[in-house]
């Protein structure tokens, strides 16, 4: 008789692919368990015709999944690791870090443009500060707008003209087959991508010494060093900031390098800043404190 899991999941396509990647993985190391998916729809699911800057990105794709773990409902969720807040919920833990894709932002857009040629005035769809932020700061002239909705409606917005172009996740389109829409992969020098963007975390209770060696067997933890500086780096400049933050770390050889910024909203003001250590969490709060010193402190702005 199998052992059973029971995996929490959004009801989105793109988050159906990455459970369905866990349950593979899984199912690979661990024959003899059977997973038993479990659906939700989360807050942010509820409010996507509101701009996430209004409502708060804070556990806003994860709270109803992290309450049902705590409830013994499910036993373990599936996030993408950029959706999660930089400290661990009451009573649960990362239990495995996986399957980083390209963690590069890219242009959609209706005519084959890149983000250098652009029309002036061109309408750029976003929900992301970061994004703007980074957009606002190579191209001013550009208009940034609000866009939300799965990543296929987000695509089709594009293509119907309601916008010009948007800004989306290399890892999003490629999972979901929609690389075709892709005119330019923006360069890391030009679009950091949020701490942790395309690495998958799987959320399991702290207690639950089971589940927790189960999910050892896929952790990786070349992933875990790289997204642990870059995560340590925004949780350093403090809890709860809503100013643009991004940071990146390659798959780490002896040490870890780790490039990071902070910026205004209207891209007026960049801070970036770059190191190597091998210690990942220290290395994200030195590169905190680095930015900190070099004018970051001025542009941080905190949710209330």
């Amino acid at each position: 008789m199998k052992t059973a899991l029971i995996i929490g999941t959004r009801t989105s396509k793109l988050a159906m692919w990455q459970t369905n990647h866990i349950i593979e993985l899984i199912g690979r190391a661990w024959p003899e368990i059977e997973c038993r998916t479990r659906p939700f729809v989360t807050r942010g699911d509820k409010t996507l015709h509101l701009a996430l800057p209004k409502i708060g990105g804070k556990g806003l794709f994860t709270q109803e999944l992290e309450r049902a773990l705590r409830e013994g409902e499910i036993d373990l969720a599936v996030h993408s690791l950029k959706d999660l807040p930089v400290e661990n919920a009451q009573g649960l833990v990362l239990g495995a870090l996986v399957g980083r894709a390209d963690v590069r932002d890219v242009l959609v857009a209706r005519e084959p443009w890149t983000l250098e040629t652009l029309p002036p005035g061109s309408v750029v769809g976003t929900s992301s500060l970061r994004r703007q932020a980074q957009i606002l700061h190579h191209r001013p002239d550009l208009q940034v707008k609000s866009i939300r909705g799965n990543v296929e409606t987000r695509v089709r917005k594009v293509m119907e003209g309601q916008y010009d172009a948007a800004i989306m996740a290399a890892a999003g389109l490629e999972r979901l087959g929609l690389e075709r829409h892709i005119r330019q992969r923006l360069p890391l020098g030009l679009m950091l991508p949020a701490p942790g963007q395309g690495a998958l975390a799987v959320q399991c209770r702290g207690d639950d010494e089971r589940t927790r060696r189960i999910l050892q067997a896929i952790h990786q933890p070349e992933v875990e060093a790289a997204v642990v500086a870059e995560r340590a780096f925004m949780h350093a400049l403090g809890a709860g900031c809503s100013t643009p933050v991004a940071a990146y770390a390659p798959p780490p050889n002896r040490e870890i390098h780790l490039t990071a910024l902070v910026a205004a909203v209207d891209g007026g003001a960049v801070v970036r800043v770059e190191g190597s250590g091998s210690d990942a969490e220290a290395l994200g709060r030195r590169m905190a404190q680095q930015a900190l010193e070099q004018g970051a402190k001025e542009l941080l702005v905190y949710e209330r």
